[in-house]
């Protein structure tokens, strides 16, 4: 990945990145043969390629793939959830429980911020209000 990221920026192209959504269809259909992941990298980018593909890609309803992504992006936020438990973070500990559900409700709520040309919205906004919090909020409680 950080190969493509140097690649991309040294031939002038747009920033590249993964995305959690490959993680969430990972995790639904179990199935992680490179092999399989190559094969739709390279047909996404036919796919890309050939306008009368796109446009039949296009022509499924927009109520089919909200419903695809409401799966997936559900699936993307199990796992995080999946990932504290494995941790064991303790998450009657109420400074977890704010940084988890701010963090949650920023990602999925939509949240924007934006301060003159500048905007950060969903996953990126999240992550980095989590290292806020993680950074700020007090890691022990305070005996009053």
């Amino acid at each position: 990945d950080g190969l493509a990221c140097v690649f991309a920026g040294l031939v002038g192209g747009p920033p590249v990145t993964t995305y959690s959504e490959v993680t969430g269809a990972v995790s639904l259909t179990k199935v992680t043969s490179p092999a399989v992941i190559r094969i739709a990298a390279v047909t996404g980018i036919v796919f890309s390629v050939f306008g009368k593909i796109s446009a039949l890609l296009k022509s499924i309803p927009a109520s089919v793939l909200g419903g695809i992504m409401l799966l997936l992006f559900g699936t993307i936020a199990s796992l995080g959830m999946s990932n504290l438990i494995q941790n064991k973070v303790d998450l009657s500990n109420t400074r977890n429980m704010i940084i988890v559900s701010l963090i949650l409700t920023f990602g999925i709520g939509g949240a924007a911020f934006e301060w003159g040309n500048f905007s950060m919205s969903g996953i990126g906004l999240a992550a980095l209000l989590g290292v806020i919090l993680n950074l700020i909020l007090p890691t022990k409680e305070s005996k009053a």
